[in-house]
């Protein structure tokens, strides 16, 4: 994408992430993607473009004619906001790593894996999902998930057993209690990458999600964003061209 998006008077960008769709059951799930649904068109009118740092399904994984049934709410609204002329990026997280090109054709939404550095407005940017920077047991199943040749070997599997092992395996990392813990400014690996970004290039704001913690951490003259997750506590970020705000949503 081009590196730099024009905010219009009185508009605003939107971050969120870790909406995990799928866990822990399909009623709590269908009520989660609901109120994703609502505070989507709630923003609309502001919204000059939305990013979604990942994880927005617990499992997601794209066969060429096939995809997991559900969410087809959320699909919906995130198509008509496109058509609409909102920008709208999604920056995969660990549980929906396997996004192809179902969003680009279908909804014209570009799926993005690593870090975006950006012009947003008067402000540099740097927005992820935050997996795998720095978790040094998790790289190597990364780069797993990433190999072409292991998904085209995956692809041989019928979706109903290719989607049920995917679903399996995406349980074993799923949210378990109401809390994670802050870890220390040292010991957070999204933080730290920052900062050893930072010392290469200028950055006003960091953006991620993964952590499913909602963090606001100011460091030198930049700060670092985490929009927490929705399965206990939802919560967005909001960009207006001066600043970034963290809200909760009731």
């Amino acid at each position: 994408m081009t590196e730099t998006v024009v905010l219009p008077a009185g508009k605003k960008i939107y971050f969120a992430s870790d909406f995990h769709l799928g866990i822990p059951n399909e009623t709590s799930s269908r009520i989660r993607e609901k109120k994703a649904v609502q505070w989507l068109s709630s923003i609309e009118k502001e919204a000059a473009a939305i990013f979604l740092l990942g994880d927005i399904f617990d499992f997601w994984c794209e066969y060429k004619t096939v995809i997991p049934k559900g969410f087809v709410r959320l699909q919906g609204k995130l198509a008509e906001l496109s058509d609409k002329g909102i920008l709208i990026l999604i920056l995969a997280g660990n549980h929906d790593l396997w996004m192809f090109d179902y969003f680009p054709k279908e909804m014209n939404i570009q799926v993005y894996k690593e870090p975006l550095s950006l012009q947003l407005g008067n402000h540099t940017f740097c927005i992820g999902h935050g997996d795998g920077l720095g978790e040094k047991g998790y790289k190597v199943i990364r780069r797993l998930y990433m190999n072409v040749v292991l998904q085209k070997l995956y692809a041989f599997f019928h979706p109903y057993w290719g989607v049920s092992l995917g679903q399996y395996l995406s349980r074993q990392s799923r949210i378990r209690s109401a809390e994670k813990k802050f870890l220390g400014e040292d010991r957070e690996f999204i933080l730290r990458y920052c900062k050893e970004t930072e010392k290469k290039k200028h950055h006003d704001f960091y953006i991620f999600g993964h952590r499913h913690l909602l963090l606001d951490i100011p460091f030198g003259n930049s700060r670092y964003i985490n929009t927490g997750e929705w399965v206990h506590h939802p919560a967005f970020a909001e960009y207006d061209g001066k600043q970034v705000m963290l809200h909760k949503l009731t």
